[in-house]
């Protein structure tokens, strides 16, 4: 897990929202965050990050640790009670390949059945496969199964990781590896097109790619004081939808 604060040590006496959570959402908070920080009504606050999975966030949210729980995975059945899931954004699984495996695309069918390379439609190379996940914290665990897998859960035999990032440094290094990480974690791999759409911003915009998912703020009740007015920002002005779609979706 890794630590992020928004605010030069000598604030201290600013307010503080603190976020944990989702790996995948990491980076476009630190963005909006960063941003926000340097408004008129931002700039009394400071930010805390820290990540941990998207199961993590809800957790920490649901019992007063943080603010907001970073989520992206959509609301469970199995969650806490008066949890409110902020859709802030919507972003893109991609399937990735080492680059010395250039796969062009991927079927559902395939995902779900394959062992080898050699069975593979269009790979371009042989031998057995290293699949590489998530940890079941993770929303994007959660998403990869529901939208890929059709509901079925990933195989034990999944390297699962606990970050984005560590998915994309396992695909980079294994030349037989394969993997699925948001779409601003594919630098540096090859990224395969889904049931012959490619995962690209364009595509995620118009739906015509299917591995789309949401991302939320989640609060418990509705958001209040700080955590209001930073939401409200994210979900209404013209600059942070500026940045929501740099690597995401807006919402408008």
């Amino acid at each position: 897990m890794s630590l992020f604060a928004a605010i030069p040590a000598a604030a201290q006496a600013k307010k503080i929202i603190t976020i944990s959570g989702s790996t995948s959402v990491y980076p476009l908070e630190i963005k909006l965050a960063s941003k926000w920080i340097k408004t008129k009504k931002g700039k009394k606050y400071g930010f805390k990050v820290l990540q941990g999975g998207s199961n993590v966030g809800i957790s920490d949210v649901a019992k007063g640790r943080v603010s907001i729980g970073a989520s992206s995975r959509d609301p469970a059945a199995g969650d806490p009670g008066g949890l409110v899931f902020n859709r802030i954004a919507r972003d893109a699984i991609c399937i990735v390949t080492n680059t010395s495996n250039p796969l062009g695309n991927i079927t559902q069918d395939t995902i779900k059945k394959f062992s080898d390379w050699s069975q593979v439609p269009g790979a371009p190379i042989t031998g057995g496969i290293d699949p590489i996940g998530r940890a079941a914290t993770s929303g994007t665990h959660d998403a990869f199964k529901n939208i890929f897998l059709g509901g079925s859960n990933q195989g034990s035999f999944v390297a699962a990781k606990s970050s984005n990032g560590l998915v994309q440094q396992g695909v980079q290094s294994d030349p037989k590896g394969i993997g699925y990480v948001s779409l601003a974690f594919t630098s540096g791999v090859n990224v395969v097109s889904y049931n012959g759409v490619a995962c690209t911003l364009r595509n995620a915009a118009s739906f015509q790619y299917g591995g789309v998912r949401s991302f939320y703020f989640v609060t418990r009740g509705t958001p209040v004081g700080g955590v209001k007015k930073f939401i409200g920002w994210v979900l209404n002005s013209p600059k942070a939808n500026a940045i929501i779609g740099t690597d995401w979706v807006p919402l408008h």
